[in-house]
């Protein structure tokens, strides 16, 4: 059957323009936008037709918000619902930690770094720009790598859109639980710690590595890890200070998992990071 969105949502367009659509709130934004790698997922809608509507906000955060967006083909039963990532006006962006991170990466023009330098409303919205680029390309990247991470469906300036990771059969999605809020049971705890490590090791190997990893920024779906929240990635070599990003990462996480019962050796994860990302040079 064809989709129709929940009363509460309002099916039907408010916006009496000419141009607007006839349902949702809004024609689809795929065209003009920057794509996901392909080959693409099934449930990927790419139809010029097809229209969006703001479902609400899943979280909000110091430099962006995650909204619930759904999209469909109006008379057809092509839908999917996604995660909308908006990083916000450079007004009201608390970027605090961009110095750090920002380190090894660079712009065209001497204009933009002087910008980005002095932190001028100008200089803020490159870095922003920045900051939602670099997820985009980043998610791009691992997932042609098949790391657990969000499949990117598009970025059309400082809103990218992604795979929602959670159940989306009933009425309202239910996003996944955060590993934070998780209390595995001792096989799944290990087999989870194994995962993770997998994960940080293939991402070392290509001299990456999160940059602000937690157990608050993966998730946990159907018994697997979806590790989130990608701006910050690190170069691990190009940073000079990549090998502490990495090292943080590892004992962040290493914590965790000794705390809920899990046996782990700090030391024996951080060596293995740094040799994998040592291994090509």
């Amino acid at each position: 059957m064809p989709f129709h969105l929940p009363e509460k949502q309002a099916a039907f367009s408010t916006d009496t323009s000419p141009d607007a659509p006839p349902e949702g709130e809004r024609w689809s934004s795929w065209d003009g936008a920057t794509h996901g790698p392909k080959p693409r997922p099934d449930w990927v809608i790419t139809q010029l037709g097809a229209v969006d509507a703001d479902l609400g906000v899943l979280k909000t955060g110091k430099e962006a918000d995650v909204h619930v967006l759904r999209r469909w083909v109006p008379g057809t039963d092509r839908v999917v619902t996604m995660a909308a990532k908006r990083y916000r006006s450079g007004d009201h962006r608390l970027f605090h930690r961009d110095s750090g991170y920002l380190e090894g990466r660079r712009v065209r023009k001497s204009r933009e770094m002087r910008a980005m330098a002095r932190r001028t409303d100008f200089g803020k919205q490159v870095i922003a720009g920045q900051w939602a680029m670099a997820e985009f390309d980043a998610l791009r990247r691992l997932w042609e790598l098949e790391l657990p991470v969000p499949y990117p469906v598009q970025l059309d300036e400082t809103e990218m859109l992604m795979e929602f990771v959670g159940d989306v059969d009933g009425e309202t999605p239910v996003a996944a639980p955060r590993l934070v809020q998780t209390r595995p049971e001792p096989d799944l705890l290990a087999d989870l710690f194994e995962q993770l490590r997998s994960a940080m090791l293939t991402l070392a190997h290509h001299g990456w590595t999160h940059g602000d990893l937690s157990p608050y920024n993966v998730l946990v779906h159907e018994e697997r890890l979806v590790l989130i929240d990608w701006p910050q990635v690190v170069d691990v070599i190009g940073n000079p200070k990549g090998f502490e990003f990495l090292e943080r990462d590892a004992l962040t996480m290493t914590t965790w998992f000794r705390r809920k019962g899990l046996e782990v050796d700090d030391g024996e994860l951080v060596a293995d990071l740094v040799a994998e990302a040592t291994a090509r040079f």
